[in-house]
């Protein structure tokens, strides 16, 4: 099944934009769209960069000697099975989803039978049971893609796409100043020092890995999607062999148009205007210490006459 199994994963350091083009794809008639962030990994992740990332975030990790079930349980997904079993404390609990993680379970299960485990097909197998599920998903009846997201996963990208030979990852970035401006606005948000350390990295392993995969790894712009999100993100479409859809003008979740993005992320309205204006709300010395700390990629990465 692996070889047959088409995926697109999206990564994105926090407040880069992932969500959002998580969305933007959503509608599209030949994908099947995971419904929140895929947090497939598992707390057996252990790995230099475990101290810097949630092992939630990571390429998955299982044991040797575990059962399917087992496999099933150790996937954090925390949004998914948040909203699936305990609704009344998920952020999505105003959108309806008619969804049994326990009914998942069993077709995963079942998958897993025919197939036998691996970390790819355990992955493809979780996708496939999440969508034969889910039963008030909107379906054209073309889908032959299955998309995730997950935030810093594609640090990851080298074992993604060794494990699972038709998948691609598509790394998203966003300036360094906007993106650390939005995630001051959370309750207990990272240092500048921490933030960007995480932005660095993130940046770093996208560009390794696409010179690695230049094929099958994708690197865009959040500031170049959100000014003709159908024009950039039908460019990524055409290279997977699907069309550019006219559903990639609008953020969607399960086909229906999304007024804000939130909560799905901390960036509410998808604009060049809303994203300079967020760089704009930082303090001087600040705006400072992000340039000195994201050199050089700035350049590489055409942000430096951003601000």
């Amino acid at each position: 099944m692996v070889k047959d199994f088409h995926f697109l994963m999206i990564s994105a350091m926090y407040e880069n934009g992932g969500n959002t083009t998580h969305r933007f794809l959503d509608g599209h008639p030949q994908m099947h769209v995971y419904p929140f962030e895929s947090q497939l990994g598992t707390r057996l992740v252990q790995d230099s960069l475990t101290t810097l990332f949630p092992v939630k975030y990571r390429w998955p990790v299982f044991a040797l000697d575990a059962t399917p079930y087992d496999d099933y349980k150790m996937i954090i997904d925390e949004e998914g099975k948040v909203r699936a079993r305990t609704p009344h404390v998920s952020k999505f609990r105003h959108m309806p989803f008619d969804f049994s993680d326990e009914e998942r379970l069993k077709i995963y299960q079942g998958l897993i039978k025919r197939t036998g485990r691996s970390r790819g097909r355990n992955v493809e197998a979780f996708f496939r049971a999440t969508f034969e599920a889910w039963k008030d998903c909107k379906r054209s009846g073309r889908e032959s893609f299955y998309v995730g997201y997950s935030p810093v996963v594609g640090v990851d990208g080298d074992k993604i796409l060794n494990d699972l030979p038709k998948a691609h990852v598509l790394h998203v970035v966003r300036n360094p100043w906007s993106a650390y401006a939005d995630t001051r606005k959370r309750p207990v948000p990272l240092s500048l020092k921490d933030y960007l350390l995480g932005w660095v990295l993130s940046q770093y392993h996208a560009l390794l890995f696409r010179e690695m995969f230049p094929k099958r790894f994708h690197i865009l712009r959040f500031e170049d999607i959100v000014v003709n999100p159908k024009k950039v993100l039908g460019g990524l479409c055409r290279k997977l062999g699907l069309e550019a859809s006219a559903t990639l003008s609008n953020p969607t979740w399960n086909g229906s148009e999304l007024q804000e993005i939130y909560p799905w992320g901390t960036i509410r309205r998808a604009s060049t205007e809303a994203n300079r204006a967020t760089a704009g709300e930082l303090p001087r010395d600040e705006i400072a210490e992000i340039r000195r700390r994201a050199n050089p990629y700035l350049k590489i990465l055409g942000y430096a006459d951003f601000l």
